[in-house]
């Protein structure tokens, strides 16, 4: 079983920058994937970006270039860099960890924290 705590989300204006930290609760090392994905009021959950364990990032188009996913292992914390935000960047935002052992696949939850961004 894998925790992890999102950090970070809060009320920002368009142009502003936001950055989302994600504390698990085990090493990120055993993590085949940590990624960010989010969720609008009325809209299905949509991916933001991951990163491997390998360090691969991948990014939603709409999101590429203004945010970036980084790891610290140390801390076994994954970030989500927002800049540039804009209004419909608001959502609820959620960090995912997907692991795969003996063949099985685990997907792991966090409670998400909200991000506004006013126009």
């Amino acid at each position: 079983q894998v925790q992890l705590v999102e950090s970070g989300g809060g009320l920002v204006q368009a142009g502003g920058s936001l950055r989302l930290s994600c504390a698990a609760s085990q090493s990120i090392f055993s993590i085949n994937v940590m990624g960010w994905y989010r969720q609008a009021p009325g809209k299905q959950r949509e991916l933001v970006a991951t990163i491997t364990s390998d360090g691969t990032t991948n990014y939603a188009s709409s999101m590429k270039g203004r945010f970036t996913i980084s790891t610290d292992n140390a801390k076994n914390t994954v970030y989500l860099q927002m800049n540039s935000l804009k209004p419909e960047d608001t959502a609820v935002y959620y960090c995912n960890a997907f692991r795969i052992r003996l063949g099985h696949q685990y997907s792991y939850w966090g409670q998400g924290t909200q991000v506004t961004v006013s126009s």
